[in-house]
Formats: structure tokens, C-alpha cells, sequence
């Protein structure tokens, strides 16, 4: 398969390519690199994203930084891994996380992937991290968190974060709403 891209002519948006094998998706990744193109791969589809707009990138921000600000005030040691890729040819799957974290101690794949989602459709994510073994993935969408949780048979929607039993999700999906991030970041911190 033959891919051509040009760099000036990606804009904001989706593109979806199939029978994509791993080397293409190598070179694209370099080829891309400088563009802030994200690249999800699975058994051979390719999805590209680029580049990333407001409704994506503020909400993915105060998430990240509300979750910090828990495990910071609650004494949780994390290291944040943020949107470092994951995944290997031998899984036939990689993708970055918009936020990520390994909690307790630094690892190869974190323990908590999180998503914003401001598009349907694509790849299935949770595939993605079930192959790679990450234990716990939240999706954030219209507001709304939805925690999966790695199980022997895949990924089980849960109630709450098993990773942060004690989180209040109903309260990150307050405070990610509200219209400042510093605000929202600061009233959380207070509320704890």
C-alpha cells in the first residue's frame, strides 16, 4: 500500500486507511512528526488525527491537572506519562493516550489511560489497551466520565475508579465543566 500525505495539507480532522502495515505506519509516524498528527493503529487500520482543537485539548488539560491535584492532596504517588506512545508490532496495536499515568511506581505501560472524546467512531480504543495491558481507562465525553476497568475477558464498564476508589467522579466532571480551568483546578483543591 501506498500512502501519500502532504504536511501543508492536513487540517483539523479524521482520516481512517486500512491494510496499513507496520513499517507504513513507521514511516508516517516520522514523516508526521512535526505536525502534531496523532497516529492509532490496529491490526492494520490507521487512524490520524491532526491537529487537535479547543474542545479537545482544555478539557484534557483540567482533567489531567484535577487528577493530579487528587493524587497530590491524598498523598498517591504517580508519575505522569501524559500522551507517551504505547504499543508494539507484536500487539498489532499503538496509541497515545491524551493523559496517562503509572501509579506507585514508574512502568512501561501505565496503570490509567484517559480519553477525551470529541469524535465517534475509529478504532476501538479499548482493544488498543487491552493488548497493551493498561488497567484502567476513563473516557470523557459531553462532560461524562466512563471508567472501564481491565478484566481476564476484557474490559468491564464500572461504577467507579478502582485504581481511586475514593475519587468522586461526579465531582471531576463538575469541576471539568466549569468555564476557567483555574478556577475549576483551584475550587477542586479546596473541596478536598
Amino acid at each position: 500500500m501506498v500512502v501519500a500525505i502532504s504536511k501543508a495539507g492536513l487540517g483539523t480532522g479524521v482520516a481512517f486507511l486500512s491494510n496499513v502495515t507496520w513499517e507504513t505506519l513507521e514511516k508516517l509516524d516520522g514523516d508526521l512528526a512535526d505536525t502534531g498528527a496523532r497516529l492509532t493503529y490496529l491490526d492494520g487500520c490507521l487512524e490520524i488525527t491532526t491537529p487537535f482543537c479547543e474542545a479537545h485539548e482544555e478539557p484534557k488539560k483540567t482533567l489531567g491537572q484535577l487528577v493530579e491535584v487528587y493524587m497530590r492532596t491524598k498523598d498517591i504517588r504517580f508519575y505522569a506519562r501524559g500522551s507517551t506512545t504505547i504499543g508494539m508490532k507484536e500487539l498489532g496495536a499503538r496509541k497515545e493516550p491524551d493523559e496517562s499515568y503509572c501509579l506507585g511506581t514508574r512502568k512501561s505501560v501505565p496503570d490509567l489511560a484517559i480519553e477525551v472524546t470529541v469524535t465517534s467512531g475509529g478504532i476501538n480504543t479499548l482493544e488498543i489497551y487491552r493488548r497493551v495491558g493498561v488497567q484502567e481507562v476513563w473516557f470523557w465525553e459531553d462532560s461524562v466520565i466512563s471508567v472501564y476497568c481491565l478484566r481476564s475477558t476484557g474490559y468491564e464498564l464500572v461504577s467507579k475508579s478502582e485504581l481511586l476508589p475514593e475519587l468522586d467522579l461526579r465531582s471531576i466532571e463538575f469541576y471539568s465543566r466549569m468555564a476557567d480551568q483555574y478556577d475549576a483546578v483551584n475550587a477542586f483543591m479546596r473541596s478536598l
